[in-house]
């Protein structure tokens, strides 16, 4: 078995307003992460944070060593956050067995040695999303089911953006040193996110946006709020979001979005409101 790994450079503001279409997938969009008995990892350098898609089906997949991090183990400076959005899977954390449902996470703490994924049934494949970040100290291993989601009902259907967001990694509802994870769900007729626009300069963010028809296509908006620029993602694509660049998206159908971020502080509601007359 061998892991994939790709590496994302920072882009600054004024390259990102030269780019083509290409240009902008090359530096920002995550493709092809969820591939059948595969470890795709992307390592980007915005807060050091690594993105990747673990799909098991003829057997486990297990994660030690991974050479971009620099240490002996994948978690030896770091810790990571698990999000299954396929099939019931098991994720083994040295040795213990966590159970992890469609849209559950398991938050897993700096200094785990091994961790080994396995779907429950080979033709229903769990499909784990990793998120980790450099950390300082140790915290717990949580599994966190539906039922412990802090959850935030916020938008309108007027503004075609009702929807609630579920935080799974985040103060209220387990420790972490840095990472911040959620998930957002929208009711019918929505296809909104994050709209009016933010920014924080404080931490780097990633969108992964998965439950979606085949044909289905996500417009999602980027940039500098006087300098915005647009990719089109499908399922199970995700896109780099650096502090600088605002990140919203409409969506041609039903979609979802798993949110996570990274960077100086652990504050949900820390960014800075961008008016709809400043976009451009």
């Amino acid at each position: 078995m061998t892991i994939s790994v790709s590496t994302r450079q920072v882009v600054g503001p004024e390259d990102t307003a030269r780019r083509d279409t290409q240009g902008l997938r090359d530096g920002f969009v995550i493709e092809a992460m969820f591939r059948p008995d595969q470890i795709n990892l992307t390592y980007s350098h915005l807060d050091r944070m690594i993105v990747g898609g673990v799909v098991p089906v003829t057997g486990p997949l297990t994660i030690e060593h991974v050479k971009e991090t620099g240490t002996d183990r994948f978690l030896d400076r770091r810790e990571a956050a698990v999000v299954n959005i396929g099939g019931a899977g098991v994720v083994v954390v040295d040795g213990k067995e966590h159970a992890i449902g469609n849209q559950e996470a398991l938050y897993i703490g700096m200094g785990a040695k091994r961790l080994t994924f396995a779907s429950d049934k080979n033709d229903e494949p769990a499909y784990f999303y990793i998120l980790s970040a450099p950390a300082h100290r140790t915290c717990p291993t949580v599994l966190i089911d539906h039922t412990m989601a802090k959850k935030v009902v916020t938008g309108s259907a007027d503004e075609a953006n009702a929807r609630t967001i579920n935080q799974y990694v985040h103060p209220d509802v387990c420790e972490s040193c840095q990472l911040l994870v959620g998930l957002t769900r929208f009711e019918p007729g929505s296809v909104w996110n994050t709209m009016p626009a933010h920014v924080h300069d404080r931490r780097m963010e990633v969108y992964l946006y998965f439950g979606m028809e085949e044909t289905t296509r996500i417009f999602h908006f980027m940039g500098e709020p006087s300098e915005t620029r647009h990719v089109v993602l499908r399922n199970h694509e995700a896109v780099l979001s650096p502090g600088w660049s605002i990140h919203s998206g409409a969506g041609t159908g039903r979609y979802s979005f798993i949110w996570a971020m990274a960077g100086d502080n652990m504050s949900f509601t820390d960014m800075d409101k961008v008016p709809m007359e400043a976009l451009r």
